[in-house]
């Protein structure tokens, strides 16, 4: 056996009875290798099921397959022979999907409509300006060109990383763990280490790794729908489909299979291959695509208005420094200054900024064990509020030790270590045999050659359940017990031999059926829960092997003991057996409700162990900085009361006041009542996937019935109009009226193929990457690597920190779009040529759209992100301190600009309106964005802006990058951008104008806005309610604007008295 199935629904065979041939040395002749790629090939084409299993007949059925690529169905592939397998019939690596090549993404860009907009300016602009000045009338019109080219070449190059990006992201997540028998050892290896002629073994909720034909199986049964489309699962047998195919799910039984084809010679491979797999949206970025598109709109209005103005100006004032202009030459100046306006004002940055933030962020969060599989989970659980949690292997460290016991009659207070009372004879033969052949798991010794690093870890590799392998390695530890030879005996897998109900979560047991070696009778051997197997039991196994009567006095005993063990922490199993399995069911055609119904029952105790599984080092820590964030952490666990709520009190969750709750009690709850309860839930135990599912979705209204016929097919035989309101889950319409927010934001752990509906309705599903099945991984939005607690604290620290990057960014963009796009609608009613012509607006376009997003987007989170509660999910992304922050920086950008309009004349000796006053305005507006980016780096009232600048590379980069083009541009850019060298005196004057926007950053943290309390979610008090009057905030937008206007109608004035 290699750690098989979890459910039976058909019969026990062994596909073609023989014993196999004995492994041969791997071939190394080019003919010979042509002959078996010929062979596999034909017995593995897509839809032709009949014709592959003739071919698959005519050439020997498995056993001339597994002479033919040199395996044995028992000892599998030598190892030796896998480099050269690999070489020879290919690697398990499934190939890429075509990409985009980069000349493809750069064409794509030009799709934008604003920028088709500004080329044909440009061209236009071109065509006259060598009309009318051959010599350098090009210049703008080549300017405005070169400008979009870069604009495009730094948008193709962003989408190229990002793509590379995501295929990493994919490719981490198809690197899954599988077991094969190697040289007649079960290893544990990488899905791409798979090559032709392994023996594979898979259960139920595995995906299925390569192609193959089966070996060994027990009630096998695969979804294909992912090759066929088909929903109904397929029975698996050697008579009449002993095909395995790649991409599809073992949904019940076991088996163990030959593998024929790897990789891209797979059928999923080939199907793979003509694949391009496409990244949706996550939310926050649809949220900012329908703000980027108001800001827009708000963009071509002033663009509009510019326009308007400026030909207003030019055909009824008529000034004198536009004489010598034409009217059409003006009209095309203002038309590409409207357009230049709307490429500024559109703030393309904004979904840059996401996509930009979730790669670097996914990226970094692989390296602390969170593997993302949805790019939606990153950001969303920065805002969770409750995670269910559970407790084995997540909480816990998943390393059992039996550690007490009892024993055929005999106690063991110390069952961690050998003790003198030894167990002999027919009873410990009993116990033994339950432990070896009712369990799943295997024991692999340490292989000494495969420890690494300079301390030798000489522990056991456990393959499998760590609850079962603790048995195994007491009957080891204690008895010398050899599990491997029982198992071998018992025959699993063959026909007439033992039969195997693996642990089912949903009825936290098992069942095996052993058949006897000296005679036709077979042994029910029953494992699981302790109170609810013991419930079962009508006798007990004494010391002498005897099976005596069980008093009402003695289970009493038994339960005593259960809850001692339990108060301890410990987990609770109970052994027991009953011989004459055959005379109850037919052995063969036996299932597991057919079990349940006739067998499980009368049954005779054998031992009831107390399991230990130490709490994790972190989880305190972790579980406590949850709660401080504002997070509700409840455990869910199949486990007993008392040991639920002795390691809850250990790790902090449960809490005084707290609920506790077993799954039968919840499952009789209204919704109502449950409702009540949730506020204070923080234990269920002895729960099912099925009350997880419930649980998650009465805290979010995920998948909950939407209709009548949703809800009878949920309560089928039930009465809807009497009670709906009465059964749970309930119904959507329901819990929309009591969830008027929109309910909770939920995380939720899930290791098990029965998890997978929790999983899906979670806003965010966390699936074990070392102790989960395939399918809850498959559900999951994130795999936690290491099936540790923190590192799911360590998702929430990323999440939050992406949401405050973007926030981050959003509050520079929108300070430099006011600035921008407010002095240039002033100059043009005020008679000025805009100051910022399409050149200069174009890269400050750069510096605020992909140089911000670059710089912002990647900023390493802070531990201070979980000293606050989550936001609610219909928050704004602009919070009260950070308008407060745009209006007072764009209102000293402004006053600055408008100063340097009027005055730079005068205070720098140049001509008024000429190249150089105007080359001024533009370094002083570019210093002041470089500036406040740093001041963009908090959101709230702290005022850091140099803080930890080390841990930003990217940050220091783009300002160096940023300041370093700024001076080219001026200094060299001549006609070509339209301006004036300035001096080493206007380069530190113009610098250190911007500089101030620092300080000013220091001064609008002490004017008093707090964030408004109704927009956070999550457990913790609100602060006082902070109201804002419309006529406060209408005075707050238009304070900037309604300040410059107040400026230059003053300078009007004064230039009038003179």
């Amino acid at each position: 056996m290699c750690n098989l199935t979890k459910s039976n629904r058909g019969s026990v065979k062994m596909a073609n009875s023989s014993t196999g041939q004995n492994n041969k040395s791997f071939p190394v002749d080019e003919s010979q290798v042509a002959g078996i790629k010929e062979l596999l090939t034909s017995i593995n084409q897509p839809q032709a099921l009949a014709e592959n299993l003739r071919k698959l007949l005519s050439s020997g059925g498995a056993e001339g397959l597994l002479s033919l690529v040199h395996s044995d169905r028992t000892s599998g592939a030598d190892k030796s022979s896998i480099v050269q397998r690999r070489e020879l019939l290919g690697t398990n690596a499934l190939p890429a999907a075509p990409r985009n090549s980069f000349w493809q993404l750069f064409v794509d860009t030009f799709d934008d409509a604003t920028l088709q907009i500004l080329i044909a300016a440009a061209v236009v602009s071109l065509c006259i300006g060598i009309y009318d000045d051959p010599t350098t009338g090009y210049v703008e019109g080549l300017a405005i060109l070169a400008a979009v080219l870069i604009v495009s070449v730094v948008t193709a190059v962003n989408d190229y990383q990002k793509e590379s990006q995501f295929r990493d992201l994919s490719a981490a997540n198809d690197d899954i763990d599988v077991v094969v028998i190697r040289s007649g050892k079960a290893t544990q290896i990488s899905v791409h280490d798979i090559v032709v002629g392994d023996v594979v073994c898979v259960e139920a909720g595995d995906q299925i790794p390569c192609d193959g034909v089966l070996l060994q199986y027990d009630g096998l049964q695969v979804d294909e729908s992912a090759l066929t489309g088909e929903p109904e699962d397929i029975d698996k047998d050697d008579s009449h489909d002993p095909f395995v195919l790649s991409g599809c799910t073992v949904e019940a039984g076991s088996a163990q299979f030959l593998a024929i084809a790897v990789g891209k010679n797979s059928q999923w491979g080939v199907i793979k291959s003509k694949l391009d797999q496409e990244q949706d949206q996550t939310p926050l970025q649809e949220k900012l695509d329908d703000m980027a598109a108001m800001i827009g709109y708000v963009g071509m209005a002033a663009a509009a208005a510019t326009f308007v103005a400026m030909m207003y100006i030019k055909i009824v004032i008529k000034p004198e420094h536009l004489h010598d202009v034409t009217v059409f030459n003006h009209a095309l100046e203002a038309f590409i200054i409207g357009v230049t306006i709307v490429v500024v004002a559109v703030p393309e940055g904004l979904p840059l900024a996401v996509t930009i933030s979730l790669a670097y962020s996914t990226k970094q969060m692989l390296a602390d064990q969170n593997l993302i599989r949805h790019l939606t989970a990153c950001e969303t659980m920065g805002n969770a509020t409750n995670i269910c949690s559970d407790k084995t292997g997540t909480l816990t460290e998943n390393r059992m030790t039996v550690v007490k016991g009892w024993f055929a009659n005999q106690k063991d207070e110390d069952a961690s270590i050998p003790s003198g009372k030894k167990l002999t004879g027919s009873a410990l033969n009993t116990i033994l045999q339950g432990i070896a052949c009712c369990s799943t798991a295997r024991v692999v010794p340490a292989d000494p050659s495969e420890s690494t690093g300079p301390v030798q870890d000489t522990r056991p590799h456990v393959i499998g359940n760590k609850t079962e392998a603790a048995l195994l390695i007491w009957a080891k530890t204690h008895y010398n017990d050899d599990c491997e030879l029982r198992r071998v005996k018992a025959k699993f897998g063959t026909k007439g031999g033992s039969r195997l109900f693996p642990f089912s979560s949903a009825r936290k047991c098992m069942s095996v059926l052993v058949h006897s070696d000296d005679s036709a009778s077979y042994t029910l051997y029953h494992k699981g829960a302790a109170e609810t197997v013991l419930e079962n039991c009508s006798k007990y196994l004494d010391v002498d092997g005897t099976e005596q009567k069980m008093s009402a006095a003695k289970k009493e005993e038994f339960r005593s003991l259960i809850k001692e063990y339990a108060s301890k922490a410990l987990r609770c199993v109970v052994i027991c057996h009953r011989f004459g399995a055959e005379k109850v069911v037919n052995i063969e055609k036996a299932t597991v409700d057919e079990l349940e119904k006739k067998l499980e029952k009368d049954m005779t105790l054998d031992a009831l162990v107390g399991i230990v599984d130490p709490l994790r080092d972190d989880v305190i820590d972790a579980v406590s900085t949850c709660q401080r964030s504002g997070i509700f952490v409840r455990m869910v666990t199949g486990d007993n009361l008392d040991t639920a709520k002795a390691i809850a009190k250990e790790a902090g969750i449960l809490t005084e006041g707290g609920i506790t709750m077993e799954g039968s009690e919840f499952r009789k709850l209204s919704p109502a009542q449950l409702d009540a309860v949730l506020p204070k839930l923080q234990v269920l135990a002895r729960s099912s996937p099925e009350d997880k599912h419930v649980l998650v979705q009465r805290l979010n209204g995920g998948l909950l019935p939407e209709t009548e016929e949703e809800w009878l097919e949920a309560h089928p035989g039930r009465n809807f109009l009497k009670e709906k309101d009465l059964l749970l889950p309930g119904y959507k319409e329901e819990w929309a009226k009591q969830n008027i927010h929109g309910g909770e934001v939920v995380g939720v752990t899930g290791d098990g193929t029965n998890d997978g509906p929790a999983l899906k309705a979670a806003d965010v599903g966390l699936s074990m990457g070392l102790s989960g099945t395939d399918v809850a991984k498959k559900a999951s939005d994130i795999i936690i690597m290491d099936d540790k607690f923190s590192s799911i604290v360590k998702a929430v620290l990323w999440g939050r920190s992406v949401f405050d990057n973007i926030r981050k960014f959003l509050q520079f963009q929108l300070t430099v779009n006011v600035v921008a796009l407010t002095i240039t609608f002033l100059s043009a009613i005020a008679g000025y040529k805009p100051p910022l012509n399409a050149v200069m607006m174009l890269w400050v376009n750069l510096i605020m759209d992909t140089m911000g997003a670059l710089a912002l987007g990647t900023e390493p989170p802070r531990a201070e992100l979980l000293d606050r509660r989550p936001y609610r999910r219909d928050a704004s992304l602009i919070s009260r301190p950070m308008w407060r922050n745009i209006l007072v920086q764009a209102t000293y950008q402004l006053g600055l600009l408008v100063v340097l309009l009027n005055k730079g004349p005068q205070w720098f000796g140049c001509e008024d309106g000429s190249t150089h006053h105007f080359t001024i305005v533009f370094n002083a507006f570019v210093f002041c964005q470089v500036f406040n980016e740093f001041n963009a780096r908090e959101i709230g009232d702290r005022f850091d802006p140099f803080r930890a600048m080390s841990g930003s590379p990217m940050f220091l980069v783009v300002i160096f990058f940023t300041v370093s083009a700024q001076w080219l541009i001026v200094e060299y850019g001549g006609d070509f951008t339209q301006t004036y060298p300035l001096s080493w005196d206007e380069w530190k004057i113009t610098a250190s104008l911007g500089a101030v926007s620092i300080p000013f950053g220091f001064i609008m943290r002490q004017i008093p806005v707090p964030e408004d309390p109704e927009t956070f979610a999550g457990i913790g008090k609100s602060k006082k309610k902070f109201k804002a009057s419309f006529l406060g905030t209408l005075v707050l937008v238009l304070l900037p604007v309604v300040a410059a206007l107040i400026y230059q109608l003053y300078n009007e004035v004064e230039e009038l008295k003179d």
